[in-house]
């Protein structure tokens, strides 16, 4: 009996070209969708002024909005948060507005609008050039995150497994932006926090398939190349798929009872460990294929001794 024949496995390779399509799918629909409808940025990024307010009925947000254009707040951009009787406005910063003030005209006009009782939950002020420093930073601490596990995956392991890892992670955070971009979810500094996790999260998962693909060439004899990956993916797919559930939970726990603060943090997080983990299988290790990697990839290249003739 061969080794092969030993080994049950799980053909994930056979189904790599239809996951290659899917990938690519939802590749082109992210970035499409960013070009043609970008992002919807959070004050964190755009900077001016966010105020929360919650009323003791269901508030009417057309009411709203036609006040607060009357009371000269044109640009004011108003929606429920969480329910119908709390309501989020932002407000662009602008030259004739004076901060300290801002808040407290903003809940005239809300009070004017309803005989309900309006109460002031929440207000944040970001200036325009924070703003464009936090954009800016946040995606250079992105690339240059890209960088150092690019670096580290080809120290540890070798190139082409580093640029599966790196194929990887990049197409984890084209499809999660992507998925913020076609439902206009906002986006903030949190959620660019927990794209950054989902980074850390698939490229541990990732790391985990390219170990075992690694020891598996180097033990595993007359055995094809596409079978060997297909044996490791399976010998580490249990978990995988634990991490990935037990962590998944949580996150929904976290999305329902966490709050609306909260929910595009969640939601990142929760794209963005099922894209991990579906690429953990997938991406990595169809780029293996793809470049043709061997045997020989993995050796360990054996270092010649040093023998002293001398008496």
């Amino acid at each position: 009996m061969t080794q092969q024949s030993a080994i049950k496995f799980i053909n994930f390779m056979g189904k790599r070209k239809l996951a290659m399509t899917f990938s690519i799918a939802l590749i082109v629909i992210s970035i499409g969708s960013i070009i043609s409808r970008g992002l919807n940025l959070g004050i964190d990024f755009t900077g001016g002024y966010l105020i929360e307010a919650n009323y003791k009925g269901d508030a009417d947000l057309s009411v709203i909005r036609g006040a607060l254009n009357e009371a000269k707040f044109k640009d004011a951009q108003v929606q429920n948060f969480g329910s119908s009787k709390d309501i989020l406005v932002r407000i662009a910063p602008r030259e004739d507005l004076n901060k300290a003030s801002v808040s407290d005209n903003v809940l005239k006009v809300l009070k004017s609008t309803s005989d309900q009782t309006v109460e002031m939950r929440r207000v944040e002020f970001v200036g325009p050039q924070v703003g464009d420093e936090l954009r800016d930073e946040g995606g250079i601490a992105m690339l240059v995150a890209l960088a150092g596990i690019l670096i580290y995956v080809s120290v540890r392991f070798q190139f082409k497994s580093a640029f599966g890892a790196i194929l990887a992670l990049v197409h984890d955070v084209i499809i999660t932006v992507g998925f913020f971009s076609l439902f206009q979810l906002e986006f903030d500094l949190t959620v660019l926090a927990a794209i950054l996790a989902v980074i850390g999260y698939s490229l541990n998962d990732t790391v985990v398939v390219l170990d075992r693909v690694r020891e598996a060439f180097r033990s595993i004899r007359k055995t094809s190349v596409d079978d060997i990956i297909n044996i490791s993916i399976t010998q580490t797919l249990s978990r995988t798929l634990m991490t990935s559930f037990t962590t998944l939970l949580v996150l929904v726990a976290l999305f329902i009872f966490g709050g609306e603060v909260i929910h595009g943090f969640a939601t990142a997080l929760i794209i963005g460990i099922v894209i991990g983990t579906y690429s953990s299988i997938f991406v990595a290790s169809s780029a293996l294929m793809t470049m043709n990697v061997c045997k020989q990839d993995f050796l360990v290249v054996a270092k010649e001794e040093i023998v002293d003739d001398a008496p």
